[in-house]
């Protein structure tokens, strides 16, 4: 299997998923329909399906381009059947879906929205705008509650595990980490590595689930600087792990 990142729009990334077998692939959140043809054009792979995460337009505004030219099947979760253009194959958790010779299964994360969905092709994880590097999305649609749910599922999954997420917000998400957690030599050592590849217009994504199991604040609601961070600007709060999430959710939308 091989993975083709796609800078699109601004700030996004895109996806080729290609079984080296057979030459067939699929893309992931196509936020736009012309750069992806192009990059499936010159990798010389044969276009097969859509897979949306959720159904924000910056994940699939190039969704109508892509099927204008191509019969694709387009893949999302089924309460975004009427949201995501030309979706052909609802899913649920826990679903599979097979591209050439390589699967992926469907993972069911809501909290940035109510239909956000992930896909597992073996240790390549593809999670949209629920986890990103060093941060997590906003909740657009969902509560504390399930995005710590979502969350928690990715947390556990194998350290080697590589995440594929759809936005460049390294620097950034860092910088706020190293707000609430400033004596995490992890984040510091982190922050250099990513400033140095960003100077250099490279991108920081893939990370793994172990690195982010040490930098990443909302995979540290356990964190005892984080919760004195926590405590220190909401005294009095509950440092239950949904508050603890809640509240770092609250001050990174601040920052």
């Amino acid at each position: 299997m091989k993975v083709v990142q796609i800078p699109l729009l601004r700030d996004n990334y895109g996806y080729l998923v290609v079984c080296e077998t057979t030459g067939e692939a699929a893309v992931v959140d196509p936020s736009e329909g012309e750069p992806v043809l192009r990059r499936a054009e010159k990798e010389k792979v044969r276009l097969k399906a859509i897979l949306n995460t959720h159904h924000h337009r910056d994940h699939t505004g190039g969704n109508p381009f892509l099927l204008e030219r191509l019969p694709l099947e387009v893949y999302g979760h089924k309460v975004d059947q009427d949201r995501i253009p030309g979706m052909t194959h609802p899913l649920e958790d826990g679903d599979e879906i097979t591209i050439g010779e390589i699967k992926a299964k469907v993972l069911f994360i809501p909290g940035h929205t109510r239909g956000h969905v992930a896909y597992l092709f073996g240790n390549k994880l593809f999670c949209g705008d629920t986890l990103f590097v060093a941060g997590c999305g906003r909740l657009f649609e969902g509560t504390a509650e399930q995005m710590l749910d979502s969350l928690s599922r990715l947390k556990a999954l194998p350290g080697d595990t590589l995440v594929y997420c759809g936005h460049e917000y390294t620097e950034k998400n860092l910088q706020f980490a190293l707000t609430v957690e400033p004596n995490n030599p992890k984040l510091a050592e982190k922050m250099q590595k990513v400033r140095a590849l960003r100077a250099n217009g490279v991108s920081t994504v893939p990370s793994t689930i172990g690195e982010e199991w040490e930098t990443n604040p909302f995979f540290r609601w356990d964190s005892e600087e984080i919760r004195g961070s926590v405590r220190k600007n909401a005294p009095g709060i509950s440092l239950d792990p949904v508050s603890v999430f809640a509240e770092v959710r609250r001050l990174k939308d601040q920052f």
